[in-house]
């Protein structure tokens, strides 16, 4: 038994989690390549490498002559007398295997046999980590910052490294070397020198995965996160609903004193999240979504996805948020195009009066019980989507959100 090789073997696939069966694969592809190169041909050649013991044996298989002046090749050919004293059966005609000294083999067929060897098992061990990275793509791993690349950070993954992009980076985040930090893995690509990892730390499903991983009503399923929607570094809005009537899907994400929701507003240095309760009524989604601003009311278009929305004249600067934040992600959250306007605005725009709605063309009355029973809230007044900009005149509204948030 060849205990060296298969300790060898042994240490390999613990340590680089590479198959025996591939090792073994190497070792007879390695020695092939050394008769190749000893003999100048291998196409009679076989290696056999015993599994249990680690023991090999390489022979090549000759055709029988009758005479040494008949061999043409030796590597091919045999003569009979050589042949009897291999094999006392042997006959002219027939063929017979003919073991083969890797001893014998020189320096350079050597030296190639470890190259090919070596280079298999490179191979592999690439293989494997890609492997490993490419079923974590699109879950948050945690690595270990490493150094800054130009503005790029090479963040370590453990057996492998990641690179985050400048634009993947959440602005005013800064890292220092040997950091632990949480990445979303958006990619896993297989190059010739390796798995290339691309992580981030702006995209939602970052916080989406750390919700998942922090609460355990999201892990079992009685909570469900539905939507989304984030400002990386400054706030993120997020949308959940239960499945069973006796949980706060609410309240299952902010913790009890907020220990769930402050474990991930810390990850994110500091980036508020704001956890609000997903509706089918689309008018109750967006007022929720609009939180903390209080809503007058909502009328909602499901099928041309828009909103109106009327607030309070005090609540007019807290709903649009600064720089247009909270009306433009609940916009995201809900997939609404959502105008915001005050009552007294309301009073004199078309769509934003209960009355606009209360009659068909031809002056009946319709949809009176929905509106009393308050199955429709209002909407808002500037357009908010992906980033539209706040409404000049309700600049003056800004001193007041300060101190109402």
């Amino acid at each position: 038994m060849n205990k060296e090789l298969m300790e060898a073997l042994n240490i390999l696939e613990k340590e680089k989690e590479i198959s025996k069966e591939t090792l073994f694969e190497a070792i007879e592809n390695s020695l092939l390549t050394a008769c190749k190169n000893h003999f100048g041909k291998a196409d009679n050649i076989t290696v056999q490498i015993d599994r249990e013991t680690c023991d090999f044996l390489v022979y090549a298989t000759k055709e029988i002559v009758a005479s040494p002046d008949e061999v043409e090749d030796d590597v091919m050919q045999i003569c009979i007398d050589d042949a009897v004293n291999i094999s006392k059966d042997a006959v002219i005609g027939d063929t017979i295997n003919v073991e083969i000294k890797s001893k014998e083999f020189g320096r350079i067929a050597t030296q190639n046999a470890k190259n090919v060897i070596l280079q298999k098992i490179r191979e592999e061990e690439r293989s494997v980590v890609y492997n490993q990275f490419f079923e974590k793509e699109k879950d948050v791993v945690t690595g270990i910052v490493q150094r800054y690349t130009g503005r790029n950070i090479s963040i370590n993954l453990g057996k492998a490294d990641a690179i985050l992009n400048e634009a993947e980076q959440v602005k005013g985040e800064e890292f220092k070397p040997t950091e632990r930090i949480k990445v979303y893995i958006l990619e896993v690509k297989n190059t010739p020198k390796g798995p290339r990892i691309m992580v981030s730390r702006t995209h939602p499903e970052l916080v989406k995965r750390l919700f998942e991983a922090e609460v355990t009503e999201i892990k079992d399923g009685t909570v469900e996160i539905m939507s989304i929607a984030r400002e990386a570094g400054s706030r993120t809005k997020l949308a959940v609903k239960t499945n069973n009537p006796n949980v706060d899907a609410v309240g299952a994400c902010v913790g009890m004193n907020g220990a769930r929701v402050n474990a991930i507003v810390e990850e994110l240095r500091g980036e508020k999240i704001d956890i609000v309760n997903w509706d089918e009524n689309p008018g109750n989604f967006i007022q929720n979504a609009l939180s903390p601003a209080k809503i007058v009311a909502v009328f909602a278009d499901p099928d041309e996805k828009t909103a109106k929305v009327v607030v309070p004249d005090y609540q007019l600067s807290l709903a649009i948020g600064k720089e247009g934040q909270n009306a433009r992600l609940a916009a995201r959250l809900t997939g609404y195009k959502i105008d915001i306007k005050s009552e007294t605005q309301a009073k004199d725009a078309e769509g934003f009066r209960y009355e606009d709605y209360m009659y068909d063309e031809d002056g009946d009355v319709y949809y009176e019980e929905e509106y009393e029973d308050g199955e429709y809230e209002a909407e808002y007044e500037e357009t908010y989507e992906d980033g539209d900009a706040v409404d000049a005149e309700q600049t003056q509204y800004e001193e007041e959100e300060e101190t109402l948030a």
